[in-house]
C-alpha cells in the first residue's frame, strides 16, 4: 500500500499518538479508522438514495425525493419525545 505524509500541528500529532497508543494502533491506522467512520457527501447521498429505495420497494411508500425532503423528521421527533419523558421522569426542566 502506498503511503503519504500529512502535516499537522505538534499538539495534534501528540494527541493522535496518544489516541493510537490507547487503541493499540499506529497513527496511520488510527487516521484510517477515523476517516472510515466519516462518510463523504457523495457516500451520504448514496446511502440516502438507497434508504429511500428500500422504503419505496419494501414498505410500499410511493414518494418522490421532494416528498421525502418535505416529510417530517419522524425519528428526530421520537428522540425529542423520549428525551422529554426521561427529563420528566428525572424531574429535570426542559
Amino acid at each position: 500500500m502506498a503511503t503519504t505524509t500529512i502535516q499537522v500541528s505538534r499538539e495534534t500529532r501528540d494527541h493522535l499518538a496518544e489516541l493510537a497508543k490507547e487503541r493499540g494502533l499506529t497513527i496511520g491506522q488510527l487516521v484510517e479508522a477515523l476517516a472510515a467512520e466519516q462518510p463523504t457527501a457523495a457516500q451520504r447521498a448514496e446511502r440516502l438514495a438507497a434508504d429511500r429505495e428500500v422504503a419505496r420497494r419494501v414498505i410500499g411508500v410511493d414518494m418522490s425525493d421532494e416528498e421525502f425532503d418535505q416529510a417530517p423528521d419522524v425519528l428526530g421527533n421520537i428522540y425529542k419525545i423520549a428525551a422529554e419523558k426521561v427529563r420528566a421522569a428525572r424531574g429535570v426542566a426542559a
